[in-house]
């Protein structure tokens, strides 16, 4: 926001600016205001405004708004108690006489307060008086078209609020107000953290202004004024303040060579190495230096400050990627080597590298500590996973089920609700006379058992979405970027040309490496996706909205897309943010309770559960390389088609293979498979079926479980094949009996090991079977709207 910081600079003079004091006294009865004061209080207001007066005039200035600056009554309200000193008449009696003829002199623009001031003068009747006075047509048209985006009377009334200070400010009609008198606002807001950093109702009113056509229709002050683009090389460079200029420009045109090989987020994080953690150091601890050609004991200092990071806390701890950073600068050095030998521009610059090539060849046992670092971290999350997942759903029935109660009563009354009293409370911003069902704010509990007051409409949201994320991040392992950037438009089916069945397939847009790829929708992501549609749908008049994502690692704004992972904040539906979301998976964690084995709080992020599904995948026999291309981690291209994961494509990588193979070996040891191998190839899905399910063992590969079905990992219990389980294990439970009563200990304990594998596969499936049937009973049958593709 550094671009907009002249705006807190400009100089704003009101309409009386100039006018004597005696000639603003005779305007207060021209102000719309006036009339709505008894006979008593005009009388206050003109004496109040008249000590007010004659306090500024004590003060140097060319006008009014010099000397309400120049006084330092634009700081804060402190200044009102030292009014009329001499006056001897009760405390409170005078102050309500000087806010009462401030008040008149701030409605007719006598003086145009600050933020500062406004933040310290809680006067909500101010801000009413505003709306009542100045362009009141206006502010009903606002207020119109908040009622019609949805927003509470909570969001209205700050919203409004927001808007009378910056008319207040601005000494602007609220239809005369531009972006830059809300750039300002927010510029201000962040300057001073107000609301941890927010002009509470800023953003809102800017939708709302451009909803009455004030403003740009379709514009937002987060697209206007927080989301800037890329920023050039230069202007990144310059924030470092590097001294010495020819090798400023030489570092500007070494990362403008590299630019375009780089994502933006990489490319940063280069400028911050070169910039900041190399030459920036150099001269902060050795001015004067104009030279890359660095002597011993500068490159040598240099690498031992690198070594350790302080922390805010004065605590000085080893760097994790030292290694990391000392193989960039020698591979800065090197490229400008290379490059003079065809450039002789970079000839005076091709100097020894400081970092030797024996310095850098700690980086693949750092890599290995770190790898090894990563898999314990999988290793202490994988078996909580069920857990998280359980209290994931449990939170959002539970909340669900609350809010539908409360929403059921009245404000005031109480009722039951999980063996739990409750009470529902209505916000202190509701308008009075109106009846509750129509008012239009959002559903508030007390717990009468603890006293806690929450916004339960709020809390239903956080945990609907909660248990969204965490759902689809472990069915798909896919990337947090990839995860928001799924829309309605990446869900496809694939007819099989055999069978006729027809197969969801998830498209997973380019993140990192630009990898496009499909993934299969397995029957438990297919019930969440069609959760979150239905939800969005019933809440936007049965469609997905179209909203935009603001990349911020690549400073890119994408098109109006119907996002699937968007919740509806102020007027407007946008898509979670990073920070939201790993907001939203501590929200669950909390409530579950998970500790590591310190008994400290156990923390995942979205990164994790990919490793956990990676994990899990492989280990049920999924085909590492397959895996590795659900992944997205080899470089292939952006267009691959949508059969990427199916036959042909198994075709395409076995011929490529053979290929490879036939240029190193002699032809005559290859020939092409005849159609009765091909057919078995092929049967070889159908041959999977079992009778419980389906086995997901891979081609070619024999049975590791000497068929023993029932204990398989790879085996997928098929819902119409419960009462056979259970037969299974009423079976078992009498073969262990029998077992036991021969003393066949050995055979006990086989039977006993499938009888687990039976009964974990029988809760499985219950716990699937639950969650299809109260998807279907809550919502009916959604159309997911995938488009059939059926095989040329």
């Amino acid at each position: 926001m550094h671009d907009y910081q002249h705006l807190l600079t400009r100089h704003r003079v009101g309409p009386l600016d100039r006018l004597p004091a005696h000639e603003i006294l005779a305007q207060l009865p021209e102000t719309p205001a006036w009339s709505s004061l008894r006979r008593n209080r005009r009388l206050e207001a003109i004496r109040g405004a008249s000590t007010v007066l004659d306090w500024l005039h004590t003060h140097d200035g060319g006008g009014w708004q010099d000397r309400w600056v120049n006084s330092g009554a634009d700081n804060n309200t402190a200044w009102i108690a030292t009014l009329g000193l001499q006056d001897t008449r009760a405390t409170d009696t005078k102050r309500a006489e000087h806010l009462r003829g401030l008040t008149m002199l701030l409605l007719c623009r006598a003086v145009l307060p600050s933020y500062d001031f406004l933040l310290s003068y809680h006067s909500t009747r101010l801000l009413d008086r505003v709306r009542e006075f100045m362009r009141p047509d206006v502010f009903t048209r606002v207020e119109r078209a908040a009622i019609e985006r949805g927003l509470s009377s909570h969001q209205t009334r700050e919203t409004l609020g927001a808007l009378s200070k910056i008319v207040l400010h601005t000494g602007q009609e609220i239809d005369q107000l531009s972006a830059d008198d809300l750039l300002e606002a927010h510029v201000w807001s962040l300057r001073i953290r107000v609301g941890f950093g927010k002009f509470p109702g800023l953003h809102a009113a800017w939708d709302l202004l451009a909803a009455i056509g004030v403003l740009p229709a379709g514009s937002s002050l987060s697209s206007v004024g927080l989301r800037r683009g890329p920023r050039p090389t230069a202007e990144l460079v310059d924030d470092y303040g590097v001294v010495c200029r020819p090798v400023r420009d030489l570092l500007v045109r070494y990362l403008d060579e590299r630019r375009p090989a780089l994502d933006y987020s990489t490319f940063r994080g280069l400028v911050a190495i070169l910039v900041e953690r190399f030459w920036g150091d150099i001269e902060r601890h050795h001015p004067g230096i104009e030279t890359l050609q660095l002597p011993d004991d500068v490159a040598r200092e240099w690498k031992n400050r690198l070594r350790t990071v302080t922390g805010a806390d004065g605590t000085i701890r080893e760097r994790k990627n030292f290694h990391q950073i000392l193989m960039r600068i020698r591979a800065f050095y090197l490229d400008i080597q290379q490059w003079a030998l065809e450039d002789a521009r970079w000839a005076p610059w091709a100097v020894p590298s400081p970092v030797r090539r024996i310095e850098i060849q700690g980086l693949n046992k750092a890599h290995k500590r770190t790898q090894a670092a990563m898999h314990q971290r999988v290793r202490q999350r994988l078996p909580h996973l069920p857990l998280l997942v359980d209290t994931a759903d449990r939170c959002r029935a539970e909340m669900t089920a609350l809010l539908a109660a409360a929403e059921r009563c009245r404000p005031g009354q109480v009722f039951d609700h999980a063996g739990v009293r409750y009470r529902r409370v209505a916000p202190k911003t509701a308008k009075q006379g109106q009846p509750w069902q129509q008012r239009n704010y959002a559903t508030q509990v007390e717990n009468l058992v603890s006293g806690e007051v929450f916004n339960v409409t709020q809390r239903e949201d956080e945990f609907f979405w909660a248990w969204a994320v965490i759902e689809t991040l472990r069915h798909t392992g896919v990337r947090l970027e990839e995860l928001l950037e799924i829309t309605h438009l990446a869900l496809v089916s694939y007819r099989l040309a055999d069978s006729g069945e027809v197969v969801p397939l998830l498209q997973i847009v380019p993140s990192k490496g630009n990898e496009e790829r499909l993934l299969l929708v397995s029957p438990e992501l297919a019930s969440v996706l069609a959760t979150m549609i239905s939800r969005l749908r019933r809440a936007n008049h049965d469609k997905v909205p179209l909203v935009r994502r603001y990349d911020a690692h690549e400073r890119v704004t994408g098109p109006a897309l119907p996002h699937l992972f968007q919740r509806r904040t102020g007027t407007r539906n946008g898509v979670i943010s990073p920070a939201t979301l790993h907001k939203l998976i501590n929200l669950v964690l909390a409530a579950s309770g998970l500790t590591d084995a310190a008994d400290e709080p156990l923390a995942y992020t979205p990164h994790d559960f990919r490793k956990i599904f990676t994990s899990e995948a492989v280990a049920s026999g999924l085909p590492v390389h397959i895996a590795a291309r659900l992944l997205g981690h080899h470089h292939i291209s952006t267009t691959e088609s949508y059969l990427a994961v199916f036959q042909e494509d198994l075709i395409r990588s076995y011929r490529a293979f053979l290929d490879k193979r036939r240029a190193v070996r002699p032809p005559e040891e290859y020939r092409e498979p005849t159609d009765q191998e091909w057919q078995e190839f092929q049967q070889h899905f159908q041959l999977r079926k079992v009778a419980l399910g389906d086995c997901g063992r891979p081609y070619g590969s024999s049975c590791q479980h000497e068929h023993s079905c029932v204990r398989c990992p790879m085996l997928r219990v098929s819902p119409t094949q419960r009462p056979r389980l259970i037969e299974i294990i009423h079976n078992l439970n009498a073969r262990i009996n029998e077992a036991k009563m021969n003393n066949w200990l050995g055979e006990a304990e086989g039977l006993q090991t499938s009888l687990t594998k039976a009964t974990e596969k029988l809760v499985s499936l219950d716990r699937a079977i639950d969650r299809a049937h109260s998807t279907t009973t809550k919502q009916g049958t959604t159309d997911l709207g995938m488009p059939v593709i059926n095989p040329r």
